[in-house]
C-alpha cells in the first residue's frame, strides 16, 4: 500500500491545485472535504452546508460570484473524482475545474453561501506580501 501511495504522490507532483485535489480524494474511500491552506476567513457554517450537501453528487462546490463562477478549493470531493481528474492531468489539464465536465457537479447557491459570510471574504486566499497585509487588516474588522 505504500508503494501505491507513493506512487500515486509522485504522479501529481507538480500539478497544483489539482493535484492536491487528487491527492486528498484518494487518501481514502470516503469524500473529502479540501479547503486551501491559505484562505483563512472559511467558516465552520460554509464547511457544513458543504458538507450537508454533498450526497447524490460527485463533488459539490460553493458558487462564489467571481470568475469561475464556483470555488473549486473550498470543496467537496468524493471517489467518483479521482478518475476524471487522473485523465486529465495526464493530458497536462491542470485548471482545479478541468475535470467538472466528466462528474456529476452541484453547488451550494449563491444566496446560501452569503448566508456564510460575504464570498469575497470567504474565498480570500493570501498569495502575495499585500494580501497578507489585507487579511490582517480584514481580520482587524472582524473584532
Amino acid at each position: 500500500m505504500a508503494n501505491r501511495s507513493a506512487h500515486r504522490a509522485r504522479r501529481t507532483t507538480g500539478c497544483g491545485s489539482l493535484g492536491g485535489i487528487y491527492s486528498a480524494v484518494l487518501a481514502g474511500p470516503d469524500a473529502v472535504l479540501c479547503v486551501a491552506w491559505d484562505m483563512p476567513f472559511v467558516t465552520p457554517e460554509l464547511l457544513v452546508a458543504l458538507a450537508e450537501g454533498f450526497a447524490p453528487w460527485d463533488a459539490f462546490l460553493p458558487e462564489s460570484g467571481g470568475r469561475r463562477g464556483v470555488e473549486p478549493l473550498c470543496a467537496v470531493y468524493g471517489p467518483a473524482c479521482a478518475p476524471a481528474i487522473e485523465r486529465r492531468v495526464a493530458r497536462g489539464e491542470l485548471e482545479a475545474i478541468a475535470f467538472h465536465p466528466d462528474v456529476r457537479i452541484g453547488t451550494l447557491p449563491l444566496e446560501r453561501v452569503r448566508r456564510c459570510g460575504d464570498p469575497e471574504v470567504l474565498f480570500f486566499n493570501i498569495n502575495r506580501p499585500e494580501d497578507l497585509e489585507r487579511a490582517e487588516a480584514l481580520w482587524r474588522r472582524r473584532g
